[in-house]
């Protein structure tokens, strides 16, 4: 399987596929260059290995952002919508930064419901995905993307990850998290989100040790999947990617001119290639 001859490439220094420390038996890509480039959906080289995970899944993230889109646009879920999004989604003018319907969100001493998925959701999982080709809407599986609010003054890496695995979301596409961001990188001065968001060292010139910050950055600013647990708790912010690789919050409502979709292969697919850009991993 592709698991399987990934993880033949394991490497505990340098760039390449690396066991995860915080999520047992899963397998995360870091440093500058690593070698995991894919083909999928006809787009050669389009998409970078993002990680193996425990199950066998292959998750990816496409190489170029698919354009410039609102998280949330005013008047989607947020106080304008008439209730549309939920309790939670009410308390804020500037969109809503839960990426997913829920029962009962929490982030901080904010808590309510949330009654419809976020606006760049239902594009990623309707439009987007409509337009791929069909061999590759056979090789998605459905997937479980970690959605939890976290702090951006937190620096305790382990701490984070549990954080966005408390709420989760099972579907198509989504996003990369916080954390995800940081664990892409192999300096090891650079291990939390208060890092990339407070020592310059990380993120300026930070793709040489951080293959993820090429893709983040070269769009001015990415958004995440990750809302943000401010100094004051609030319904409307959502981390993203600015263009020197910092990390930083947007409002939802604003356009973003980098996303980039995740999704997950199914355990089953097997890989040729070397997964190098000239000579990708192709699914076979």
């Amino acid at each position: 399987t592709a698991a399987e001859k990934l993880k033949k490439e394991l490497v505990t220094e340098g760039d390449g596929l690396y066991a995860d420390t915080y999520e047992e038996g899963r397998y995360i890509y870091r440093g500058g260059t690593p070698n995991n480039y894919i083909t999928f959906n006809e787009e050669n080289a389009g998409w970078r290995i993002l990680s193996v995970e425990a199950d066998g899944t292959i998750k990816i993230i496409r190489d170029k952002s698919i354009g410039e889109k609102a998280f949330d646009s005013k008047g989607y879920r947020d106080k304008t919508s008439n209730g549309a999004g939920g309790t939670y989604c009410a308390g804020s003018s500037y969109g809503c930064n839960a990426w997913a319907k829920n029962d009962n969100f929490v982030n901080g001493s904010l808590t309510g419901t949330v009654l419809k998925d976020a606006e760049l959701n239902t594009y990623l999982n309707n439009d987007y995905y409509n337009g791929l080709t069909e061999a590759a809407k056979e090789q998605i599986t459905t997937g479980t993307f970690k959605t939890g609010p976290v702090t951006y003054n937190d620096t305790n890496l382990g701490n984070t990850v549990t954080i966005e695995n408390n709420t989760t979301w099972n579907g198509n596409i989504a996003l990369a998290t916080a954390s995800e961001y940081v664990r892409t990188s192999n300096n090891s001065a650079c291990t939390s989100v208060n890092a990339y968001w407070h020592t310059s060292s990380c993120y300026n010139n930070g793709s040489t040790h951080n293959w993820l910050m090429k893709i983040m950055n070269s769009n001015k600013y990415n958004w995440l999947l990750s809302p943000i647990i401010g100094d004051l708790s609030n319904s409307s912010n959502v981390f993203y990617v600015y263009y020197s690789g910092l990390l930083n919050d947007y409002l939802a409502s604003n356009t973003a001119p980098g996303v980039a979709p995740v999704l997950y292969l199914k355990s089953d697919i097997q890989l040729s290639g070397e997964g190098t850009a000239a000579n990708p991993y192709i699914i076979k």
